[in-house]
């Protein structure tokens, strides 16, 4: 039985999935911005756009999941600008997860490019636009430059509370074995 501290499994694997899938998107597409050969380009971004679905549709789930299970409870007494500190940054993140495939997805459409996943190709968001498109890239780029950066932000959180004031945040969100 995981500790009273732990947070629903559901939701640990759905943030650590989400984690897992960020990851790979940025990995991808930063991989390909060091690579050459047209084949191999091309297999990157699909991934970058494969993993970049998977955070949306994660998105979707987590936020059907937190629904369903309602104010998760909480054992610290943050001060009120740590407790607003977080929220803000969780708000923004979730926001965040669910703007940036979303961009992506768009800016394929701008370019004329399918966005296909697991065999589907799926509808165009907008008409093929040049100037949309370059907008679409530009807010891409930045939207992920900021997740990355709220990114460092909340794990840098995580550290915080784990090695400066010793409570449970950090271990509530690890996964638990099973016993």
């Amino acid at each position: 039985m995981a500790s009273p501290l732990a947070r629903p499994r559901k939701l640990v694997v759905l943030h650590w999935l989400t984690a897992l899938c960020v990851t790979l998107a940025a990995a991808l597409i930063l991989t390909r911005d060091e690579v050459s050969g047209r084949a191999l380009r091309m297999w990157l971004l699909e991934g970058h756009r494969h993993f970049g679905l998977f955070v949306l549709i994660l998105f979707f789930v987590r936020i059907a999941l937190r629904i369903r299970l309602g104010k998760l409870p909480s054992e610290d007494n943050p001060s009120r600008l740590v407790h607003l500190l977080a929220v803000l940054n969780h708000l923004a993140l979730y926001a965040l997860l669910l703007a940036q495939p979303l961009l992506g997805w768009t800016l394929s459409s701008a370019q004329g490019k399918p966005v296909h996943f697991f065999g589907l190709t799926l509808p165009a968001l907008v008409g093929a636009d040049e100037d949309l498109a370059d907008r679409l890239q530009a807010w891409h780029q930045d939207a992920a430059w900021l997740l990355l950066a709220l990114l460092i932000l909340h794990i840098a959180a995580a550290l915080w509370h784990h090695f400066v004031v010793r409570d449970g945040v950090l271990r509530r969100m690890l996964p638990q074995r099973r016993r």
